[in-house]
């Protein structure tokens, strides 16, 4: 397998004596990681809503402003 890393990607690896290996091992582990997790919470949705059924517009709309609210203050501390 090649792989093409753009000149400042190269540069920056070989700066820092990076193994471009490595790297690369971990970022895909991490990928494959990732989708698995992605796939399970899909299955586990699934599973609820055939559980206890769709969720109401007015629990959405909840959910989605609880959400906002998270995001607002999570980004807030973030900055403060």
């Amino acid at each position: 397998m090649q792989v093409y890393l753009p000149d400042e990607l190269y540069d920056a690896v070989k700066e820092r004596e990076l193994s471009p290996s490595e790297l690369l091992q971990d970022a895909v582990r991490a990928e494959l990681r990732h989708q698995a997790l992605l796939e399970e919470t899909d299955r586990y949705l699934a599973q609820l809503i055939d559980d206890v059924g769709e969720p109401s517009d007015d629990a959405v709309a909840k959910a989605e402003a609880l959400s906002r609210r998270i995001r607002t203050s999570t980004s807030a501390a973030e900055v403060g």
